[in-house]
């Protein structure tokens, strides 16, 4: 399997999750776990995915969800899960 962290971060507005879920879904990603959280009128979401089957690359992936993310306004970044978690190890 491989797997990314998906993580998602701006100002709440409707169509978000939507949007994220869709662009992965076009991309044959498959969401595997998902957390979102709005705290005030922030909005905040990871969602860790497998993209064994994905129709792109990663850096294909990436900038889809980057240009997805200045669309909705918000910041929306894609990593491999084994980089991520290595960053945030403690």
């Amino acid at each position: 399997m491989k797997k990314i962290v998906v993580t998602v971060i701006g100002a709440d507005r409707v169509g978000i999750v939507a949007g994220v879920a869709a662009a992965l879904a076009k991309e044959n990603i498959n969401i595997l776990d998902i957390s979102q959280t709005i705290l005030g009128d922030i909005f905040d979401m990871v969602l860790i995915c497998d993209m064994e089957k994905a129709k792109g690359s990663l850096k294909e992936v990436q900038d889809e969800l980057g240009a997805l993310g200045k669309e909705l306004g918000v910041d929306v970044r894609a990593q491999l899960a084994d980089i991520f978690y290595a960053m945030h190890r403690i």
